[in-house]
């Protein structure tokens, strides 16, 4: 068996769930030689998952000649650099979401997400993912980006099913919500490019574009993007501090709310939402409506497993899933 020797660079939450997944990839032996970031806590993250080789600078990580793929789970601020940088590198990159964003530049008044006009940020960043693109496709190596959705078990079956009726689909409803994120740079745009709609919209955003693809190719048809409408807002911010115990949304200059409907070129529809103030464990969702049938996606919270346990300290080193709601006490 083919063994992959990955670098991953961050040791955080998101670094933790590739960790669980390489733990289960098949056909491959994916091997993770190294892990980069700059606290003292890289150590202990290393050392706890059998990690052997650690880094504080990340371009000491890229020049290790025995690592095959770069695996980026940093703030996204850091993420087209990164990925620039490594293919240059001559290494296979793959990247948390967002892919790009705006987070600021000289001369900017803060914070961005406030003073800085969204036809700008859109501009500035069209051009930076041209010049990122641009790098990928001569290095001649393989840029993955890292959208788990579309290879969810019940997303899978749907693309099984459109491809066996080749249904038209009419309209497709998606969402990914939960209580707030546990990051403090979830905040602020300079860090995260923007609130709920690019952090966590981009998993459903992603997966209705796929399924539209899906259509398509099973129909003979080309099917494209023709307009896009969105609103955000932060309607947590008429909360007192004492209303506040169980929504951890406190953003400096994003929206904690957000919903865009996207029309394709065949007239039909797609919307996503995605909020910081739903209560309940994080909600990952996807409808899909069809002329033949209606495919419900319930990726999380999922019906596959139901349990009842007294203990739950004794599920401590168990992975459920990526947030559950936060008790206070």
């Amino acid at each position: 068996m083919a063994t992959v020797k990955v670098g991953l660079v961050g040791c955080g939450f998101v670094a933790q769930l590739h960790m669980y997944a390489y733990k289960r990839v098949y056909g491959v032996d994916a091997e993770v030689k190294a892990v980069a970031a700059r606290g003292d806590h890289v150590v202990d993250f290393a050392k706890q998952r059998g990690i052997a080789t650690t880094y504080r600078n990340f371009r000491d990580l890229i020049a290790d000649q025995d690592i095959d793929v770069i695996d980026i789970c940093t703030p996204p601020m850091l993420h087209a650099t990164m990925i620039v940088e490594a293919m240059r590198e001559g290494k296979h990159v793959i990247c948390e979401k967002p892919f790009a964003g705006y987070f600021g530049r000289d001369g900017d008044k803060g914070p961005i997400g406030k003073h800085v006009p969204k036809s700008i940020m859109y501009e500035r960043v069209m051009e930076e993912m041209k010049k990122t693109c641009a790098t990928i496709k001569a290095s001649g190596k393989l840029f993955m980006y890292a959208e788990d959705w579309i290879y969810a078990p019940a997303v899978a079956k749907i693309v099984e099913i459109l491809n066996a009726t080749k249904d038209k689909i009419l309209f497709m409803k998606a969402e990914e919500s939960h209580s707030g994120s546990h990051a403090a740079h979830a905040a602020q745009w300079a860090m995260t490019g923007g609130g709920s709609l690019i952090r966590m919209g981009c998993h459903p955003l992603s997966t209705v574009l796929y399924l539209k693809q899906v259509e398509a190719k099973a129909r003979g048809e080309r099917i494209a993007v023709l307009a896009v409408t969105a609103d955000v807002g932060n309607v947590a911010a008429c909360l007192a501090d004492q209303e506040r115990a169980f929504i951890k949304a406190n953003p400096v200059d994003v929206e904690d709310w957000g919903v865009l409907t996207m029309t394709f070129s065949d007239g039909t529809k797609a919307t996503v939402f995605s909020g910081d103030t739903i209560m309940g464990g994080v909600r990952n969702v996807v409808e899909t409506y069809t002329n033949g049938g209606s495919l419900f996606a319930n990726i999380t919270p999922n019906n596959h497993l139901m349990s009842y346990l007294t203990d739950e300290e004794k599920l401590a080193s168990v992975y459920i899933t990526e947030k559950v709601d936060r008790k206070t006490g």
